[in-house]
């Protein structure tokens, strides 16, 4: 059910031409298929690092002796804010110096960040540790699709497509399990797992990936737009994680919003003048795309904010050892693919803004059995399953419907910069769900609060996913939109 670390489409060429002669195919096919492994790989760890590092969280609040909620929120949300802000500019990058040594450069930081998380002595380097991460999978995301697309004959692109995409649901519905195994053995495994699968894909990589000639024309990303836009989000998800602890009306919280407005005030400026901004403001002008990114990150608030609770409410409240949690939430990840591909005739019959506002309506009415049928005694198959599964299913019906109709919008020039604007959104619907999360629960005490509070989440998760299914429903019926990948 994960919501993406990321689109990669943010620097793919469109369709370039196979520059190989016919007879050399089959002496190509051998290292094309290394090459697809080493990619696969790749962006299956970072894809899966989102579900594992979640249900890590109780038990890196044991091992910092009892860090609050708070603090540990930080270790997810450091991660999504850098990726965010840097994705456009990564991309960018990469097809100006090269997407072999963009993805190359993006698995080695990804390596080194995850060898350092594990060897964290404190929640301060995990989190700073968790931003460098997030510096490599900026890197690495928008270029490994690029490069499978290169070494790929015209006619088998759109497979590939099809596969890249299912290694996120693999990856998802493997991660909750997987973190749990890797939690139950020590919290540190969960980010050395990385570390062979980044030495191997780097040795192989080296040799066996396509180089490609970059493009080095035309003018430098804004490094600057995407620092101020670093910098905005991290203030509004300060404001959110300490105004129950500060208050809304203290000195702390109000400075942090007086500083997210001035961010992002200068972020829209600088995206208005530069030449190659982060966001390219004219495409928010297209009403269905912008309609379809507000809803996308409308629901990653509901989404951020489900993942969060559910591996917190297992392991704290029903006190669910960690393989018996991933265990718990594998239904609702597992149902994601499935549906993201049999969700296509619904979407030709029905209309991609009523399918999408259906997904996030299931979502909502999962979340809400939940705070219902949910009480301080375990009762799984009665009162969580249904839930996960529901909104799964929810998941799978609204995501990559958005996700397509915000693409399908812009003209095919502008796909790859509107899907990485997409993918921005719900990076940064991610730390707002986390951030308000942690607000609403708190640190509760004893069973009757905790109860009490993860309801209060629940509502308001399920009333955000309400929001997301009005803002879809506002989308034109997009008779010419293609169903989702």
């Amino acid at each position: 059910m994960t919501v993406g670390k990321s689109n990669p489409l943010a620097s793919v060429p469109s369709a370039p031409p196979s520059s190989a002669p016919p007879s050399s195919a089959s002496a190509t096919a051998p290292a094309s298929r290394a090459s697809g492994w080493i990619i696969s790989a790749g962006v299956f760890v970072v894809n899966l690092d989102l579900f594992i590092v979640n249900v890590a969280v109780p038990a890196l609040g044991d091992a910092f002796d009892g860090s609050s909620l708070t603090s540990l929120s930080w270790v997810l949300n450091a991660y999504a804010i850098v990726f965010a802000a840097l994705l456009v500019v990564a991309g960018r990058l990469a097809d100006r110096y090269g997407h072999r040594r963009g993805f190359l450069l993006g698995l080695a930081v990804f390596t080194v960040a995850s060898a350092l998380c594990a060897v964290a002595p404190g929640v301060g380097w995990l989190v700073a540790a968790r931003a460098l991460q997030a510096v490599g999978a900026a890197a690495l995301m928008p270029t490994s699709l690029a490069l499978l697309l290169v070494d790929t004959p015209a006619e088998r692109r759109p497979r590939a497509i099809r596969g890249w995409a299912a290694i996120g649901g693999i990856a998802a519905g493997l991660g909750p399990v997987v973190g749990g195994v890797l939690v139950e053995a020590d919290w540190r495994w969960v980010f050395l797992v990385n570390v062979p699968v980044g030495v191997i894909g780097l040795l192989a990589g080296a040799r066996l990936l396509p180089d490609a000639r970059p493009h080095r024309e035309g003018p430098f990303p804004d490094l600057a737009g995407a620092v101020l836009l670093t910098l905005a989000i991290a203030a509004l998800a300060l404001a959110l994680v300490k105004s129950d602890a500060w208050g809304w009306s203290s000195p702390g919280v109000l400075a942090a919003l007086f500083a997210t407005a001035v961010l992002v005030a200068g972020f829209w400026m600088r995206s208005a003048r530069h030449p190659a901004p982060v966001v390219e403001l004219p495409m928010l002008r297209t009403r269905v795309f912008a309609t379809a990114t507000l809803a996308a990150l409308l629901f990653t608030v509901a989404f951020a904010a489900m993942l969060l609770t559910s591996v917190l409410w297992c392991r704290q409240v029903w006190g669910y050892p960690a393989i018996r949690t991933g265990l718990a939430i594998a239904p609702g990840p597992l149902a994601v693919p499935v549906l993201a591909v049999l969700s296509g005739p619904v979407v030709r019959r029905f209309g991609a803004g009523r399918t999408a506002a259906l997904g996030c309506l299931l979502f909502a009415c999962g979340l809400a059995w939940w705070a219902v049928a949910l009480g301080a005694a375990p009762h799984y198959a009665s009162g969580f399953l249904p839930g996960m599964v529901v909104t799964g299913i929810g998941v799978g019906l609204a995501l990559p419907t958005l996700v397509g109709v915000a693409a399908a919008a812009l003209p095919p020039s502008r796909f790859a910069t509107g899907s990485a604007v997409t993918t921005m959104a719900r990076q940064t619907g991610s730390v707002l769900g986390v951030a308000l999360m942690v607000t609403l629960i708190g640190a509760p005490d004893g069973p009757g609060e905790a109860l009490d509070a993860f309801r209060h989440g629940w509502w308001v998760a399920a009333a955000t996913a309400v929001l997301a299914a009005f803002a879809a429903l506002t989308l034109h019926r997009p008779d010419a939109a293609s169903a989702p990948a």
